[in-house]
Order: structure tokens, then sequence, then C-alpha cells
């Protein structure tokens, strides 16, 4: 909020615009200049030579200065890791990507259970943590040989797998080249992979913490993945739905989940991230992992997506960041 004093000689009428708002003195109106963001209010006061008004202004900084950034295309998109506003299919790209992130769950099943990592674990110097018993379901499960720890981490894989897919086949419109598929696929498949090997590995695993089964670090992250995969899911299924309606083609979506935090799906993404990172690796790399994405998110991908949103949808987008101040983290930042 801005305020200042201006001089106005009693002789003059102010430039207004607007009905007449009471309360205003000898002035009657209201002043309106510059964006329409900004609203300004005045508080009249009298001298012995003129009258003096008192002028509030309330509008969002970003509002102001939004004018004066460089295009989003000539600054902002290099580092941006989806094509905005390119919506169109690019078949190529998007089997790729289908194609690398269906593969992932085969390769942890292949860490897990074949030992596909323990030559480089033992050449590093580590021990390979023994297998459980396997879990007894009496269902086609069993015959993977997982125990149930290994299961539940297999499950992660599975299920960011699907979520992943499933958005790109029913929710993004954004085009997914074929190079980006491939990257974006080998880098989830990074990650997982290293959740499991920090599991396996007797001197990083969550699970040699002295502890029965099912162990704090695999509790906890569970909880956090689960909740953080639903937030990431429901979000953005919920604003895929206000788009789908005509009648909101070039609105803002300010509901649902969105309503607590502007970028609430990265939050989620994060959470789950951390969750899976912390069920396989233990309390240190859960939290090298959520310090990762949270460093990731908040100084590249939310002042790189605010960017274009504020170029696409100006002074809508400024109303939207001051009914939702929160960018990741809802109440805190």
């Amino acid at each position: 909020q801005l305020t200042g004093v201006v001089a106005l000689p009693s002789s003059k009428k102010p430039v207004h615009a607007g009905p007449s708002s009471p309360g205003l003195s000898s002035y009657n109106s209201a002043i309106i200049w510059g964006s329409s963001s900004i609203r300004c209010h005045h508080l009249p006061t009298t001298s012995n030579r003129k009258h003096r008004s008192r002028i509030t202004c309330s509008t969002s900084l970003k509002a102001q200065t939004m004018s004066s950034k460089k295009p989003y295309d000539e600054t902002s998109r290099a580092r941006d890791n989806v094509r905005r506003g390119v919506k169109q299919s690019n078949y190529l790209g998007t089997a790729t990507f289908l194609g690398f992130r269906a593969a992932d769950p085969f390769l942890q099943y292949g860490i897990l259970s074949k030992g596909w990592a323990n030559p480089l674990i033992q050449k590093a110097g580590g021990g390979v943590l023994p297998k459980g018993p396997p879990l007894i379901t009496s269902t086609p499960f069993d015959s993977l040989g997982l125990s149930p720890y290994r299961s539940i981490l297999f499950a992660m894989s599975v299920g960011s797998m699907l979520k992943q897919n499933t958005h790109l086949l029913t929710v993004q419109q954004e085009e997914m080249p074929p190079v980006s598929g491939a990257v974006i696929g080998c880098f989830n498949a990074l990650f997982n992979s290293l959740n499991s090997i920090f599991f396996i590995c007797s001197q990083t695993s969550a699970s040699a913490n002295g502890e029965h089964f099912p162990q704090t670090p695999l509790l906890v992250g569970s909880a956090l993945y689960a909740v953080g995969l639903f937030t990431e899911w429901f979000s953005e299924v919920q604003r895929a739905a206000f788009k789908r309606k005509p009648e909101n083609k070039g609105k803002v979506y300010d509901g649902g989940l969105f309503s607590l935090s502007r970028h609430v799906n990265y939050l989620g993404y994060t959470m789950w991230r951390t969750g899976y990172a912390m069920a396989a690796g233990g309390w240190t790399w859960g939290a090298t992992v959520a310090a990762i994405f949270t460093y990731d998110f908040t100084q590249r991908g939310i002042p790189v997506l605010q960017h274009y949103l504020e170029e696409k949808y100006g002074d809508q987008y400024a109303r939207y960041e001051n009914a939702v101040p929160y960018k990741f983290v809802p109440y805190v930042w």
C-alpha cells in the first residue's frame, strides 16, 4: 500500500472518473489513473491557503512493474521445461515420454530384486542389504518375490509412473517434444534409481536403522508420498476441469487447492519426491531431495512460470497474487 500527499488548489477540480463518492468533501469524486489495479481514495484536509488531499493507493507492486520486464520469450522461456502456449500434439514426443516412464518400474525391480546395482555398490566399498522374506498376498503380486519393504518402494515407482503418464495423456495440453520426453523420463529414472540404490546399500538404507518393520522413515515417507502424489494429481485435475469449460477461457483458475497456494502442484511433487527418498534412504537422503526440489522450484520453476502467467493474464493474475499470496507452501511462502 502506497500513501502520498498532494496539494490541489481550491480553484481547480481534479480529473475524475466513476460515480460520485461520498465523504470526499468538495471534490466528491475519486481520482483514478494508470492501471486498473490501482485504487485511490481521497482523505481531504484544509489549510489557510489551499486544500491538501491525502491519497491512499492500493496496488500490486508486481502489477506496476510487470510492463517493465523483458518478454518471457526473450528471457524465461530458455529456463522453462514446458513449452508454454504451444498447445499441440507430438506423437513421437508423447510416445518417448510414455516409454521411458513405463520402463522405470522394470529398472527399479531389477535393482531391488535382481541385484543390478550390487556391483556398483560393492565397487564403491559398500555392502549390499540382504533380501527379506517375500511378501505373501495370495495374489499374482507374490511372483515378484519382493519383501514387504521392497514391495512398497516398487509400488512407489509404479505410482509415480502412472500419475505422470496419466497427466500427459489426460491433463497436459502443451506439446511434449521427443527430446524433452527422453530427458524428463531419464531424470525420473535417475532419482528413482538412486532411491533403490540407497535402500539396498547397507550403509545408507532406511531399513537398517535398528527398528523392526515398518521403520519410522518408511511410515513418514509413505505418508508424504501419498499426500504429495494426491495433492499434485488432484490440483491439476481440478484446474483442467475448470479450463475445459468454454466460459472459463482466458480466466485464471483460483479455486480448489490453488486457492491455498499458487503453485500447490509443485509442492505436491516435492512432497512425494521427498517421501519416496526418505522411505528408501532415510532422513538424510530425504532432506537432501527436499532441498534440491525446493531450491529448483523457488529459484527457477516458480519465477519462470510466474513470468509467463503475469504476461499472459496481466491484471487478472495480479489480483490472484493479492488474493493468494503464497507461492509454494500455504501460509508459509
